[in-house]
């Protein structure tokens, strides 16, 4: 018999009642019921229950275990009698009658429970993880993980598709955030950085010859945490292919979107092909380029309306308004209306506006009555703060445009910049329709937004920048770039840039590339980049592209994010085995932390008097904590 195990903690059913076994795992629980002692014995597979009874030897020894003391249990499978069937349990219809005991290891006093789904404080759960993973919602969703990303693997190879490792000692590149440098101690004063993406490097194989590029990549980044996103690291299925529109793009990536949602998961998941969106229409009806489809509200600009000489409710004038007609809401309590009103001000809006439709009914909307659910030649009637100062005809005409149907409620943000307005409203809309319970509940519902602004303007320095990715090829190529003539007309310019979302959260960035030197050279020009800075910056890609380079595009898609929806989990976290927290601190191996001056001296780093200073006040704490 084997040393520690003929079957895991999940395998056995009756079929092996009489068969000796041989089980090892950590105490999940141990109950002693007088005459009976029962152990739960948990592995990574499962439970199976433990029995001894009052007259065997090992009652007492059973019995007193410590939880999460890992042991070796020998013994006789049983069936358990109708009355003490598990049903939820896989081996519920079995036990083992213990004849051998072995103690493994004892484990000591636990700082949070395994065996329960009581919350812990992060900062417990992260400085024990190994205990945390032990949990069993966390240990699935790690298994989860781990099964989402050999399927995805499995699903780009059978479109032929290879794996190619890239580099992670590598030089900074403009990806948008901060690099994580590493110093050299043979090139004293130069650093590494780890990549933000492997973006210069797909391009390079895909100029090298390769044509269906695929890697699970690990991303560093150094910026701040949120629900979802880790600081520090995170995995993204990072995928290039030569040849290709935005289209072929598409259908290369909306099978295995769909075919990994199902696989695991029982949600309702939007068919291929996924709809498209234009960023502009995102802005508007949306108020965000990460668009919630299972929120039924859209956003509609009605500034016009308020701009008309007849309209005379002041707080409006001169601004960009939008509104968001919301269903069946008209009847609700004065404080419902308040309490949305406070919450946009602590969004940093001004106020939610609203007024309530009862019978929106006029002679406009005769065509229109078995639409909006009225009988037509009714006058209109509406309540709320805002409706006495509207006349009937620009009221009516606004709630054409919003959709708005008797019983609904017409809600305005307004603000002195458009994009302001834009955003408020998206948070609007979200707001609004949780507090109505409209989110759509068990589906997963995927868009793509295309068509994303080229450049947009760089307020802080006064000047024209890239908005998304400064290697995507602007639709209209070199002859866009040459034509405008101004500014404004360089900010309509659009690019072959695309996201993939889900529910309202990103998965992926990508885009058709640049692959022609002079469109670069001029995209940056533009951007405030000379041809030198261009040839020393991106000098790889750059001269890469003088040397024969295919068009080609991909995206990558983040692997984190995608097992967080599946696993239906609000925190990033809680998917990721040995996370950081908010401040990007391990918890557990205690990092970052101080570096020996010998090794910063083989690195030729001497730290500033400000880094000094805190490690001293932070030796200081530490010492008064001791």
């Amino acid at each position: 018999m084997h040393a520690y195990r003929t079957h895991t903690c999940n395998e056995l059913r009756t079929a092996h009642v009489g068969a000796e076994v041989k089980l090892s795992g950590w105490v999940h629980r141990v109950r002693d019921h007088g005459q009976l002692a029962f152990l739960d014995l948990r592995d990574h597979y499962g439970i199976t229950q433990v029995v001894a009874d009052s007259a065997s030897g090992l009652f007492d020894s059973l019995s007193k275990l410590k939880n999460e003391s890992v042991v070796t249990i020998t013994g006789n499978v049983v069936a358990r009698a109708n009355e003490a069937v598990n049903r939820d349990l896989p081996t519920g219809e079995i036990e083992i009658a213990v004849k051998a005991l072995h103690i493994e290891s004892v484990a000591d006093v636990l700082p949070l429970q395994v065996n329960s789904e009581v919350e812990f404080p992060e900062a417990t759960r992260l400085t024990y993880r190994f205990l945390d993973l032990r949990r069993e919602k966390l240990h699935n969703n790690i298994v989860l993980r781990s099964k989402v990303i050999s399927s995805l693997r499995r699903r780009m190879t059978d479109q032929g598709f290879l794996e190619y490792q890239t580099p992670i000692l590598t030089a900074s590149s403009p990806e948008g955030a901060r690099d994580y440098l590493v110093p050299s101690r043979v090139h004293p004063g130069k650093f590494y950085a780890l990549p933000q993406a492997p973006q210069m490097f797909k391009q390079l194989l895909m100029v090298s010859g390769f044509d269906r590029y695929f890697q699970i990549a690990p991303c560093f980044r150094d910026e701040d945490a949120r629900a979802d996103r880790s600081p520090g690291e995170f995995y993204q299925l990072d995928i290039e292919m030569s040849f290709v529109t935005q289209e072929d793009v598409f259908a290369a990536i909306e099978p295995v979107m769909v075919g990994v949602f199902e696989e695991f998961s029982d949600w309702k998941v939007t068919p291929a092909p996924f709809v498209r969106i234009p960023y502009e229409t995102a802005m508007l009806e949306y108020g965000s380029d990460k668009p919630d489809l299972r929120n039924p509200l859209k956003i509609v600009d009605v500034t016009e309306f308020f701009a008309d000489d007849s309209v005379s409710f002041k707080a409006f004038k001169g601004k960009t308004v939008r509104a968001i007609a919301a269903p069946a809401c008209a009847d609700k309590p004065r404080s419902f209306f308040d309490k949305l009103n406070e919450w946009i001000r602590e969004e940093g809006g001004a106020g939610l506006g609203y007024i309530t439709i009862d019978n929106i009914e006029h002679k406009k909307l005769a065509d229109g009555a078995v639409k909006f659910g009225v009988t037509a030649g009714e006058p209109i009637t509406a309540g709320g703060p805002i409706a006495k100062f509207i006349p009937t005809e620009i009221l009516v005409d606004m709630c054409i445009k919003a959709a708005a149907s008797n019983g609904s409620t017409l809600f305005f943000v307004a603000d002195n910049k458009a994009d302001v307005a834009a955003k408020l409203a998206g948070k609007a809309r979200n707001e609004i329709a949780q507090q109505l319970n409209l989110i759509e509940q068990g589906v997963y519902k995927f868009c793509w937004v295309v068509d994303f602004p080229y450049y947009e303007w760089n307020a802080d320095e006064n000047k024209i920048d890239f908005s998304h990715n400064p290697f995507s090829m602007p639709q209209g190529g070199l002859e866009a770039l040459n034509n405008a003539k101004s500014d404004a007309e360089l900010l309509n310019i659009k690019a072959f840039q695309y996201d993939i979302v889900c529910n309202g959260v990103e998965l992926s960035s990508g885009a058709i590339r640049n692959h022609k030197p002079e469109i670069m050279l001029r995209a940056f020009e533009i951007a405030g980049y000379t041809k030198a800075d261009v040839e020393g910056k991106f000098a790889a890609l750059f001269n890469a592209f003088h040397y024969g380079a295919p068009p080609h595009g991909g995206l990558a898609p983040g692997v984190d994010r995608m097992v967080m929806l599946i696993a239906n989990e609000p925190n990033i976290r809680e998917v990721i085995c040995f996370p950081m927290n908010q401040q990007a601190q391990d918890l557990l191996m205690q990092a970052p932390n101080v570096a020996g001056e010998k090794h910063l001296r083989e690195l030729n780093i001497q730290l500033s008097p400000k880094a000094k200073q805190l490690l001293e006040e932070e030796r200081a704490k530490a010492s008064d904590a001791a």
